[in-house]
């Protein structure tokens, strides 16, 4: 560090705080010290500043499954955030178990993170809430509610407004069988399916829904799919919610020759490639999944640097109408 002050022509103190991303700092001595290092090739010890600082400037970020692509893109504009910022960022697979929850929040607090982002399996697992109620580690929970003793951030999609626009612009077409396949009762199926209640009620109709809770898998979804078509009053459309689920949705349907937008309507929670360049394209609940990433590790970022108290952001989705949304096929013969 005393070479690269010497180089760039600064007091040590001064390439200490552009090197620990210091926001008083002027753009004139950032440039020149970073000028300086690059020049050098020099590479701070981070051993050194962890011990210093009592901090390891890694992140711990625990996902349900990084087999997702949804959890994919979140992850990346975290990882993105946090890079800029200083930080590295462990990422741990729990594959949709609680127990790995728990082992991997063990295994990131030995150690050492200075933050936590979270996108777990469960909510309510015992041994995950104790463990969180005790670390004194900053917490940003992403699309998840835990229990008020957990002292956590957070940032969530409001998932309430863009299934109620879905579900209202189906039931407009005339559609009052409408399927809703949600995966486990994490905290967007309970606002998806608040918001598939909220358009029935403001349009003062009997709710017809029929409503299958499980897994958030292909599997799952081709499931859900071929019982809500061979149930005694088949559904009209499906709302798929979750992209692994309208995958499997969208397979049970080919394999049965029924054409999406004309023998039934879908609409996908979450936009994939698929459901823009299938034909014909899929109208999608959609949200900026990257944001959701990058807005997390920022809130984290405020927790761990500026010690601000955690806090909740919500960002809004959309409903994006497609052609796989029609009046029902008996309303049109």
């Amino acid at each position: 560090m005393r070479e690269v002050a010497e180089h760039a022509g600064v007091a040590m103190s001064s390439v200490s705080r552009v090197l620990s991303h210091h926001p008083d700092v002027s753009s004139g001595m950032r440039e020149r010290v970073e000028r300086a290092v690059e020049e050098l090739g020099y590479e701070p010890d981070m051993l050194a500043q962890s011990l210093r600082r009592r901090a390891t400037f890694t992140v711990g970020f625990v996902v349900s499954d990084i087999s997702n692509p949804l959890l994919s893109t979140i992850a990346l504009g975290a990882e993105t955030t946090l890079r800029e910022a200083g930080y590295s960022m462990l990422l741990m697979n729990s594959e949709n178990k609680p127990i790995l929850d728990a082992a991997h929040l063990r295994l990131l607090t030995r150690r050492r993170v200075d933050g936590l982002l979270l996108s777990l399996a469960a909510e309510d697992d015992p041994e995950t809430v104790g463990l969180l109620e005790e670390t004194d580690i900053p917490i940003v929970l992403i699309d998840r509610e835990m229990p008020v003793s957990v002292d956590a951030g957070s940032v969530v999609s409001e998932h309430r407004d863009g299934m109620r626009s879905a579900v209202g612009t189906l039931l407009d077409l005339g559609h009052r069988r409408i399927g809703l396949i949600l995966g486990p009762s994490l905290r967007f199926s309970r606002e998806r399916l608040l918001g598939l209640r909220d358009a029935y009620a403001e349009r003062g109709l009997a709710d017809e829904s029929l409503v299958l809770e499980g897994t958030l898998t292909e599997e799952f979804g081709r499931e859900a799919t071929a019982r809500m078509i061979d149930d005694r009053e088949p559904v009209t459309a499906i709302v798929a919610g979750g992209n692994q689920l309208v995958s499997g949705a969208l397979a049970e349907l080919r394999s049965r020759e029924l054409e999406v937008g004309a023998d039934i309507s879908l609409v996908s929670c979450d936009a994939i490639s698929v459901t823009e360049f299938f034909t014909p394209p899929i109208a999608v609940v959609r949200r900026d999944n990257r944001a959701l990433g990058r807005t997390a590790a920022q809130l984290l970022l405020e927790q761990m640097r500026d010690d601000l108290p955690p806090r909740q952001i919500v960002l809004p989705t959309e409903f994006v109408r497609r052609d796989s949304c029609a009046p029902p096929a008996a309303a049109r013969r």
